[in-house]
């Protein structure tokens, strides 16, 4: 450990695959700081347990409150972040609702936009998926117990300060909304958490795509609703379809 390392810090997941290129490693291991990569189940109890070891705080990196050693500039620079990033936090935390407790900014990010972490004292991601895994699990405790959700957004990310700007134009724009979703749920998949309505977020993914490859919405029903008898001449190379197909472009 480095010397300026106070804590060891730990990530638990399913492989070592999975935790070395999470998110949560991503300002830790940039410092040059040790992390431990716990990959057992039985890791996550073991945690639960053993809180310290030769006098030092074992601190999970998915979890709320990670504190990093920093230097007068980093402090006043993350002080600056927080507030320049308020309002896009109020809103994204607006948009959201009571799918996650809170948005701040986070100071363990350097590549992705953003990640979920979870509260202290409830269960990891890992944790809730060993547990929903279980045969006989008890389904009473899966509600307290399951991970409270703070979303933490990325300030010097390139998507979240496009984000914040669209969101100060104006806070009620549609897009906003979807991205801010899209972006949550793909950070719940990143994060390690399953999502409720899979076919949701597919769908939202597909109407990205089509917006990227500048399919129009209306155009996109009139091809699907095509009858099918229609499929040969197009094959055929017919120049009534060919055109049809220039308007399109």
């Amino acid at each position: 450990m480095k010397e300026n390392q106070k804590h060891i810090y730990f990530i638990t997941g399913e492989n070592k695959e999975q935790v070395a290129h999470s998110a949560f490693v991503e300002r830790v291991k940039k410092r040059g700081f040790e992390v431990v990569y716990m990959t057992e189940p039985i890791d996550e109890y073991v945690v639960q347990q053993l809180k310290e070891y030769d006098g030092k705080t074992l601190v999970s990196v998915t979890k709320e409150g990670l504190e990093l050693p920093e230097d007068e500039e980093e402090k006043k620079k993350r002080e600056e972040d927080k507030a320049k990033f308020e309002g896009l936090c109020k809103v994204m935390k607006s948009i959201l609702d009571n799918k996650v407790e809170k948005v701040v900014v986070s100071n363990r990010l350097v590549e992705s936009p953003c990640c979920i972490v979870t509260s202290q004292y409830g269960w990891t991601a890992n944790m809730e998926r060993i547990m929903k895994a279980q045969a006989l699990r008890d389904t009473s405790t899966m509600g307290y117990m399951a991970a409270k959700k703070h979303l933490e957004i990325n300030p010097d990310h390139p998507i979240v300060e496009n984000l914040r700007q669209k969101a100060d134009a104006d806070k009620n724009d549609k897009a906003v909304k979807d991205l801010v979703i899209l972006l949550f749920e793909t950070a719940l998949l990143s994060s390690g958490f399953t999502l409720d309505e899979p076919q949701v977020h597919a769908s939202r993914i597909y109407r990205m795509i089509k917006l990227g490859l500048g399919i129009d919405e209306e155009e996109a029903m009139v091809t699907e609703e095509a009858p099918a008898g229609d499929a040969p001449a197009a094959e055929a190379g017919d120049t009534e379809d060919a055109s049809r197909m220039e308007e399109v472009d």
